[in-house]
């Protein structure tokens, strides 16, 4: 059994397909009727719950020593490609690459913005 995180090669920008048809990802936009909407990237998302505690689940491929490896602490800033967490319980702070990140848990609800989402 493979108790690993890693999301297996897919890494952000490698074009993703559903039958057939390209499904849109950070690097490559939809456009719904040529209206202009921001779109829901991570790092809008992350910097909606600045403040927060999370756990951050990463996998670092090419590493033995840190293969899978969870952060825990607080969102004190978000990037286009980075997450800066501090750790009030060691006093240590985190500069996590996004391209490493698989999934973040919240504990407590996600605040997410209606305008990155069209027809809402």
């Amino acid at each position: 059994m493979n108790n690993n995180f890693s999301n297996q090669g897919n890494f952000p920008g490698t074009p993703l397909f559903s039958d057939g048809n390209m499904v849109p990802n950070q690097q490559n936009q939809m456009n719904y009727q040529n209206t202009t909407f921001e779109q829901s990237y991570i790092e809008n998302i992350l910097r909606l719950n600045r403040g927060k505690k999370v756990k951050i689940f990463a996998s670092y491929p090419d590493s033995n020593e840190w293969r899978d490896k969870v952060f825990e602490g607080i969102v004190e800033q978000s990037g286009r490609d980075h997450i800066i967490l501090s750790d009030p319980k060691t006093g240590e702070w985190y500069l996590i690459l996004i391209i490493y990140v698989n999934y973040i848990e919240f504990d407590e609800r996600i605040i997410s913005n209606p305008e990155f989402y069209p027809n809402n």
